[in-house]
């Protein structure tokens, strides 16, 4: 079930919400309860087997928290516990993601037969894995209390609004809030408020960029890019656009739905394509998945207070699994060992921590580059559209399909430049007492909620990037 489709505007979440609010007023053991199974109702709409598998994460991390706490002061069994804590969950991950990719590069290289097995990926896999994992680390590192009833971690693993494609978040950041949250009308517009925002950015401005994104990279035919170098760069930007709307726009409508029942998520962008330097960039950019990379997985091998070569490794882990973690592809690889180059640079030579006039600029090609890399269907494919971005192989300079994609869409690239800044929150910071202001943005909300509604009636392009991870 998608975010900005009819049945989830209009009857799953209202329903769910007037049974919430007018029904359950009782303990928020029975609002647990009640959410829980909205949750599972809405996985098992578009995964009706997987949602078992999701029921087995819950169950199995519920039975490593309890096991974890009991434990803890046995270093050895800790250790036994969270081995296989590691070979249930990524086990778990590595099959779905991992096992027909490998055993087609095993008959690739060594020329074998072996049967690829065809396996569906669970839509949200990688997202609700990882939470999992963050329970039993967080209970044994005591932040947050573990639960004795499986219900609230299975609430804590699958609570439907960042279900399928997050924001990843930590059980340390809502422990408290599953038993003594506090709803009141104040969080509750917010979180509408907040939702409405993230449906605009999703459904007028990625879903634009999509299509010309998917022309663009369409164009590479018979080894060849038919088109030229203008096009190459449109199509590079309209990518860079259309991911960051639809993921930022998807973690807005997971932050604002968090609201509108009590619950509180950090944020999971700042506005990344304002950064100077390539690490600034990531510490704007999915937040979540950077800090549970640091948290469990940079900081434990040592983080950076080790010495230069076992920085490197530190960094060579992380950003080959944080390729791995995106898909079973070479260009995910290759797209995480890029950033691993360019970050160890930044951090061996200081250039990360600086600023300099030009730094935007060299930030803004090197992510631009990286999107093609990670949007291409196979190194072949990206090799060819880079360089045809920097003349080679290209069909001239520029076409006139250029200036009729900019002609047809040039309302939506204004609004992605402005919402790639944040104009926006500076203005409403200097505005906010004033009525006009409070009325106009207002206005401005519900006009972008009824256009977003009629895209979505007319059924418009719509798939979300990162429900493929």
């Amino acid at each position: 079930m998608l975010f900005p489709s009819e049945v989830f505007l209009f009857v799953f979440l209202p329903v769910v919400l007037v049974i919430y609010y007018a029904f359950l007023r009782q303990t928020k053991q029975i609002k647990n309860i009640f959410l829980l199974a909205a949750s599972l109702f809405f996985y098992a709409w578009g995964e009706p087997v997987y949602v078992f598998l999701m029921i087995g994460t819950i169950l199995v991390n519920w039975l490593f928290g309890m096991i974890v706490d009991r434990l803890r002061n046995y270093q050895f069994a800790v250790t036994i516990v969270f081995i296989l804590l590691v070979l249930a969950n990524i086990g778990t991950l590595g099959w779905f993601k991992y096992s027909e990719f490998t055993v087609l590069q095993i008959n690739r290289f060594l020329h074998t037969t072996i049967p690829v097995p065809k396996v569906a990926l669970p839509i949200g896999i990688s997202f609700y894995t990882f939470q999992a994992m963050s329970y039993v680390i967080d209970v044994y590192r005591q932040r947050g209390k573990v639960q004795k009833n499986p219900l609230q971690v299975g609430l804590y693993i699958a609570l439907f609004p960042q279900l399928i494609a997050g924001p990843i978040v930590r059980y340390e950041t809502i422990a408290e809030q599953i038993e003594y949250r506090v709803e009141n009308f104040r969080d509750f517009s917010a979180g509408v408020t907040r939702f409405c925002i993230g449906l605009g950015k999703k459904v007028l401005i990625a879903n634009n960029m999509a299509v010309i994104a998917d022309n663009a990279f369409g164009l590479i035919i018979n080894g060849e890019f038919q088109a030229s170098v203008g096009m190459a760069w449109l199509g590079a930007i309209a990518y860079t656009l259309q991911i960051f709307f639809d993921f930022s726009g998807y973690s807005d409508m997971a932050i604002g739905l968090g609201q509108m029942f009590g619950f509180h998520f950090e944020e999971n962008f700042n506005y990344p394509y304002i950064s100077k330097t390539v690490s600034e960039f990531w510490r704007r950019w999915h937040i979540s998945m950077q800090t549970w990379f640091r948290d469990y997985v940079y900081f434990p091998m040592g983080g950076s207070r080790v010495s230069k070569p076992r920085i490197v490794i530190n960094l060579f882990v992380v950003w080959l699994l944080t390729g791995m973690w995106h898909g079973a592809n070479w260009t995910f690889i290759a797209w995480g060992l890029m950033y691993f180059v360019i970050l160890t640079f930044e951090k061996l030579t200081g250039l990360g921590k600086k600023e300099y006039w030009w730094g935007h600029i060299y930030t803004m090609v090197l992510v631009i580059i990286g999107w093609v890399i990670f949007r291409s269907t196979g190194m072949g494919n990206a090799f060819l559209y880079i360089k045809a971005m920097f003349g080679i192989g290209a069909k001239g300079m520029i076409d006139k399909a250029v200036w009729a994609y900019i002609a047809q869409n040039w309302i939506y690239f204004v609004f992605a430049i402005i919402g790639c800044a944040p104009i926006m929150p500076w203005i409403d910071k200097r505005l906010k007492k004033s009525q006009i202001w409070q009325i106009v943005y207002t206005v401005g909300i519900l006009i972008g909620l009824v256009v977003s509604v009629s895209f979505i009636s007319n059924n418009a392009y719509n798939p979300f990037i990162y429900f493929n991870f």
